[in-house]
């Protein structure tokens, strides 16, 4: 089997990761996958907001708690030292799907380099808020954004678990 192949069945979501900070040559791989994912129409709809700050990555964290309606102490993002937001303009037809192969391509990129990943959700939530517009306004980001999600990144504290088995009838041919 291929490498490509063998990353799409090896990762996992990680819920249990070391403090330590991605390596800069990874995550820049990482992102540049990103960046490669397919679009609709090739309008490249998302953008990525990497947060490797970790004061503005524990106020997303809480931000993020919040939404979720976890309690007070929860981290929703499993300690991961990187967040990784992909939003997209919703002025494209196909932003949620644009959006969401972004995420894939970064999971898939991070697996590949052993960086563990998981997608947590409540991006749109997040960005519909004045926190999350006071993120974009700082950052010089103007348009109609929408949050698809958020892949948090770093070391697996732990070994991944092994996959569930594959339902039946998953695939139908004609």
């Amino acid at each position: 089997m291929n490498d490509v192949l063998t990353v799409l069945k090896s990762r996992r979501s990680c819920r249990k990761f070391k403090p330590d900070m991605v390596k800069e040559d990874e995550l820049k791989a990482i992102l540049e996958a990103g960046t490669f994912a397919a679009t609709g129409m090739g309008k490249q709809s998302p953008i990525i907001i990497a947060v490797t700050d970790k004061k503005m990555r524990d106020e997303i964290s809480e931000a993020n708690r919040k939404i979720g309606g976890w309690p007070e102490g929860f981290d929703p993002f499993y300690g991961a030292p990187v967040i990784l937001i992909v939003l997209a303009n919703k002025a494209v037809r196909t932003f949620m799907y644009d959006g969401s192969l972004v995420m894939g391509n970064l999971m898939n990129a991070a697996e590949s380099l052993d960086v563990a990943s998981i997608w947590i959700h409540r991006a749109k939530e997040e960005f519909e808020t004045d926190f999350g517009k006071d993120i974009l306004k700082k950052l010089g980001i103007e348009g109609e954004y929408e949050g698809i999600g958020h892949c948090a990144l770093g070391y697996a504290a732990e070994p991944a678990k092994d996959p569930a088995p594959r339902k039946e009838n998953y695939v139908y041919y004609i």
